[in-house]
């Protein structure tokens, strides 16, 4: 799966077989879609799968995406790791499920239906601002 913290903490799902750099490019153009009419700031690790020619090809195509690449081995700096931590211990923990299938799925619907706290970049000096949408 591929993810995008959305204004207010809302999760963008993609779901995915393989993790590599066409998947996030599709990831891209499905953040683009979203956000047709606004820029992007993407705040992304350094996973293999977040660099290589088609990521290349889809950032040179749009100017309103920016991409900023938290440091090597700095899991603490990214505020996605506090999402995986939740949605695990709220998906996972003290729970028993025999399908690997439904576990996905209801771990899809938890980051879906689930506004996390995005303190990360206020804590920092940086502010969110989200347009309401109709």
């Amino acid at each position: 799966m591929a993810r995008s913290t959305r204004c207010a903490g809302r999760e963008v799902v993609m779901e995915s077989d393989t993790l590599n750099a066409e998947m996030s490019a599709k990831h891209l153009e499905q953040l683009l879609a979203a956000y047709a009419d606004r820029p992007i700031l993407l705040l992304w690790d350094r996973a293999p799968w977040h660099r290589g020619e088609k990521i290349r090809e889809v950032l040179a195509a749009t100017p309103r995406l920016e991409v900023w690449q938290f440091p090597v081995a700095a899991p603490d700096l990214n505020p996605q790791e506090h999402v995986w931590k939740a949605a695990r211990e709220a998906v996972s923990h003290n729970h028993r499920e025999a399908e690997l299938a439904v576990l996905g799925k209801r771990f899809e619907a938890h980051l879906t239906s689930t506004t996390f706290v995005t303190t990360f970049l206020e804590h920092r000096g940086f502010y969110t601002v989200c347009p309401r949408s109709n």
